[in-house]
């Protein structure tokens, strides 16, 4: 365990590896508390050029959000928060010289833009998310569509548009289901995905592709290998959502465990086949690989960093890890807290106060998981959630106009978060006002 001292330097080095939901928050108010003030300096690491809240790649992937108009550039947000920004991507990590690697980064022409480069800190911050985890079955990686950026969700978004122009030209009528998306998994963002789908989808007609009847040609199907949808959720919850997917006309096969995906559907361990022409796996979440015993750093099997209540790494004191990245147990001790946006930014929020008091040499708080509830969007159908908490005495099933309103408010204190209330109100104003001049559905 490292003995390294915060004191020990004139000016501490603070690195944060990742940028999401609860990494760009903790850059933005360490930044505004200790690089303004010269504390410390607070450098962010990112693979990526901008920041979209994870949460909304769903609608990406559907078309009903256009993400370029919703992104975040990290180097503006550097510069008007008071910290660093380096984009690189972390493949190594030397404790000794207390140093992480970054990789060369290429353009798509495969010209070198950034070289192979280290940076030094005195307190490392690892938040660098999940990617989906294919759990090692034949043909995923080759035939599914996940995702896990933004990139990915519109090469999907891309997919399903031009699928839904070829068979709207095709000279013969478009056979029944001949455009039938698989969806293996039922978590939010399988269930989410579906309903979003099934309004966008619908929304083509009006746009000119009369001959697309998504009522025939089009079937949407989830695969789950658990015995019901949201299967980490409450069992009001699933069951509420299960209806709902049932008035949509969306087929949800449960216990069905996918062994094999093939260029023309899924096969389950039932000996099942599912036909598809397109497929989206969102079945599990890992840490990325190269977090597996990373400089001897304790890991999972699911490649999350163990971490103490405190969020420092179980081996180094000087290396923190949050969000879905990390294993951090429940205070029961019966496994650790869920990989949700809430908890990432209730770390986040901890790590504020964790890091300004290492600074000052203080003891470190340590965190207690709050679930405030979960809240499931249904497409044009209003979400559904269940509310939890003192303030209400348990849990609550919630829908219709309440519901809707919780979901919006979670992307607006996000927003908040990052930009303050100021700028927040502006841009929900300026969102309102061109919403009349906005496409329901991107066709690029």
């Amino acid at each position: 365990m490292s003995m390294h001292s915060p004191a020990q330097t004139a000016l501490h080095e603070i690195v944060i590896v990742g940028g999401g939901a609860g990494g760009l928050e903790l850059a933005t108010r360490l930044g505004d508390r200790l690089g303004r003030r010269g504390k410390a300096r607070v450098t962010l690491v990112d693979a990526a050029r901008s920041h979209l809240w994870k949460p909304l790649l769903f609608e990406v992937a559907a078309g009903s959000l256009d993400s370029y108009a919703d992104r975040l550039e990290y180097l503006a947000q550097s510069h008007w928060h008071h910290f660093r920004f380096h984009l690189g991507r972390m493949d190594g990590l030397d404790r000794t010289r207390r140093e992480i690697q970054l990789a060369p980064m290429h353009d798509q022409r495969d010209v070198e833009i950034m070289p192979r480069r280290t940076l030094r800190y005195d307190t490392l911050v690892i938040a660098i998310g999940s990617i989906a985890n294919d759990f090692g079955v034949p043909g995923v990686r080759e035939h599914c569509a996940m995702l896990d950026t933004p990139e990915q969700a519109r090469d999907f978004h891309r997919r399903h548009i031009n699928a839904c122009l070829r068979a709207n030209m095709q000279p013969e009528a478009v056979q029944p289901e001949l455009l039938t998306v698989g969806i293996v998994g039922a978590g939010a963002t399988g269930v989410e995905l579906a309903a979003e789908l099934h309004d966008t989808t619908r929304e083509l007609s009006a746009y000119g592709l009369e001959d697309i009847d998504p009522d025939k040609n089009l079937r949407l199907v989830i695969v789950e290998a658990a015995e019901r949808v949201l299967p980490g959720l409450p069992q009001s919850l699933s069951a509420s959502v299960i209806e709902r997917l049932n008035t949509l006309g969306i087929a949800v096969h449960t216990g069905e465990r996918v062994v094999e995906v093939r260029h023309d559907g899924l096969r389950t361990a039932s000996g099942k086949f599912i036909a598809a022409s397109m497929m989206v796996w969102s079945a599990g979440i890992k840490g990325p690989d190269f977090l597996a015993g990373l400089d001897g750093l304790e890991s999972n099997r699911s490649n999350q960093l163990l971490v103490r209540p405190t969020l420092q790494t179980t081996l180094d004191d000087d290396i923190f890890a949050f969000g879905d990245c990390a294993a951090c147990p429940l205070p029961d001790g019966k496994g650790n807290v869920p990989p949700r946006a809430q908890a990432a930014h209730q770390q986040a929020s901890m790590l504020v106060r964790s890091l300004q008091r290492r600074l000052r040499g203080k003891p470190l708080p340590v965190y207690r998981y709050r679930d405030y509830g979960s809240l499931v969007a249904l497409g044009l159908f209003s979400p559904v959630g269940s509310l939890m908490g003192a303030l209400i005495g348990g849990s609550v099933m919630i829908e219709g106009v309440l519901a809707r309103l919780v979901y919006w408010s979670l992307h607006k204190m996000h927003q908040v978060a990052l930009n303050g209330y100021y700028k927040t109100s502006l841009a929900t104003l300026a969102n309102v006002i061109n919403r009349p001049n906005r496409v329901k559905i991107k066709l690029h």
